[in-house]
């Protein structure tokens, strides 16, 4: 019971989004946070994803049922009743609220809570649906975990954390597609427009190596905006460079595999961009 209920959450993803708060709270920091900072905005972080991961799952019960990388959720085998869910749920996003303004600060609060407000309103309710543009738009509430680690360390924004949401911002299309071209069936028979799904595989690699492209782009703009030094410029350099060669080995030979071997490389890539990050900070401040 209490494992059907953590995979309601999605762990896997929240994973992903705290792998990129920590290291912009370096940067924010100009060092490394405190210690207690840094866990009371990971707790606070992973409530408020983990709960709209939930009322995504609440919501997404229908076509979850039809996808067959989706039918052993807990809400379609029955694991959890979708009352309990949606409770379940709302609990978490209440108890994010509350951590990250008792624990944290009220800016930080407010953006995790709109995020998921985002992701669920905007996202899974009406454009998942409705618009081959679902995963570009809806994708900026993964964006906003860069923008909470921020505003943890400096109560306000900025250029720079700015321009970090638009670095995860770009990054999520290709990142998603590159897995949607797999299960492109999958979508189309549960009538969702993820663009793998409408569109030939060629047409989705020819975006996926625009949004790559202005995504390097953006991972250069950031070393000036934020002030940062060597090691983060030549990693995104070649960090960036080996995406786009992956967006562009896809574009000359579109099949599922090589999109499956571009969507693990993207998460190496952000990894490390952002681990990159982090340690070039600590480094020049010598902590």
């Amino acid at each position: 019971m209490v494992g059907a209920y953590v995979a309601l959450t999605k762990p896997r993803i929240i994973e992903l989004l705290l792998i990129t708060t920590v290291p912009t709270m370096v940067v924010a920091a100009r060092g490394l946070p405190s210690g207690w900072l840094v866990l009371a905005t990971l707790l606070g972080g992973t409530l408020a994803a983990g709960g709209a991961n939930a009322i995504n799952m609440y919501v997404d019960r229908d076509i979850d049922a039809i996808m067959e990388r989706t039918r052993n959720r807990p809400l379609v085998t029955g694991a959890v009743a979708p009352q309990h869910a949606l409770i379940f749920a709302i609990g978490l996003e209440v108890a994010a609220f509350a951590s990250l303004w008792a624990w944290v600060n009220l800016l930080s609060a407010v953006l995790a809570v709109s995020a998921t407000l985002f992701y669920v309103f905007i996202y899974t309710m009406w454009l998942k649906r409705s618009s081959t543009s679902n995963i570009v738009i809806g994708g900026a509430a993964g964006a906003v975990p860069v923008l909470v680690g921020w505003a943890a360390v400096e109560n306000s924004l900025g250029w720079a954390p700015l321009v970090l949401f638009a670095i995860i911002f770009y990054w999520t299309p290709p990142h998603f597609w590159a897995l949607a071209v797999r299960y492109k069936d999958d979508y189309a028979a549960a009538g969702v427009p993820m663009l793998p799904a409408v569109v030939s595989l060629r047409a989705t690699a020819v975006r996926m190596l625009g949004y790559t492209l202005f995504l390097w782009a953006l991972t250069l703009i950031f070393a000036p905006v934020a002030h940062m030094g060597w090691l983060y410029v030549s990693s995104a350099v070649v960090l960036g460079g080996v995406f786009t060669w992956y967006a562009v080995r896809l574009l000359r030979n579109p099949t599922a595999a090589v999109a499956m071997s571009m969507f693990t490389y993207s998460i190496t890539y952000i990894s490390l961009l952002f681990g990159a990050m982090a340690l070039d900070q600590v480094l020049r401040s010598g902590a």
